[in-house]
């Protein structure tokens, strides 16, 4: 083995090292202790020699953030099948990750811009986004979805998700994902971000402890506000 091959695969098993001991930190003390000089010190080393592996605490809380989101699309890639739409049973399987994973949850979608947050939400190309744009695009070609019409969006509105309609279709195209692109008008684009808002606005709000009520039955509450979007978007068979 040459002495270029045992470096690179040193310096790898360095980096997973690292990324290791970084993950250790956020689970069991919060994403403000993921820091280098307390990675280089559960390493025993010094925090310069971290900038010989990674540019900046940012570069490294990338890699980490990309990680725990390939971690998350493979757990929501061995889901069971559920009776009803895919995208649903994501958005379950979503719920439950965030649940079991509240720091990986608070790094990767609920930290301030600047630490990864503002890009996760707009990598579309990535695994987890691959994953709920391949469910979505499954439910527009099987259900007769309700979307509202481009003179129902308010006209504030309309510029930003142009935006969002431009970048979606840029992203499909570079990641090869399949979606059925000709049902992407700017209806489905405003009923996309309703619903995220939605979903994800509950999750954070259980993962926090932020309901406005004690609740004993968080499973039934979310399922009914899965159900109650079901209903206003028309989640029926096409055929039906």
């Amino acid at each position: 083995m040459s002495d270029p091959t045992r470096r690179t695969r040193a310096r790898a098993a360095t980096e997973i090292e690292i990324r290791r001991t970084a993950r250790t930190l956020l689970v069991e003390q919060g994403p403000d202790a993921v820091t280098l000089r307390a990675i280089a010190r559960e390493l025993g080393i010094t925090a310069p020699a971290l900038y010989r592996y990674y540019k900046s605490r940012d570069d490294l809380i990338e890699q980490l953030r990309q990680e725990i989101c390939a971690d998350l699309a493979a757990e929501m890639m061995a889901l069971p099948e559920q009776p009803d739409n895919p995208l649903f049973a994501i958005c379950r399987g979503f719920r439950q990750w965030a649940l079991a994973h509240p720091e990986e949850f608070t790094l990767v979608f609920a930290s301030p811009p600047g630490t990864g947050a503002e890009s996760t939400m707009r990598k579309y190309g990535e695994p987890f986004g691959r994953i709920f744009l391949a469910a979505a695009g499954q439910v527009l070609a099987t259900y007769a979805v309700v979307t509202p019409p481009t003179d129902a969006i308010p006209p504030e509105l309309r510029e930003d998700l142009a935006r969002f309609q431009t970048e979606l279709l840029g992203a499909l195209a570079e990641s090869g994902t399949v979606f059925p692109a000709d049902k992407l008008e700017l209806g489905v684009m405003f009923l996309m971000v309703q619903m995220w808002a939605r979903i994800y606005g509950h999750i954070t709000l259980e993962v926090f402890g932020n309901y406005p009520i004690p609740v004993s039955k968080p499973d039934a509450l979310f399922d009914t506000t899965l159900a109650d979007l079901a209903r206003e978007v028309g989640l029926v068979a096409a055929d039906a």
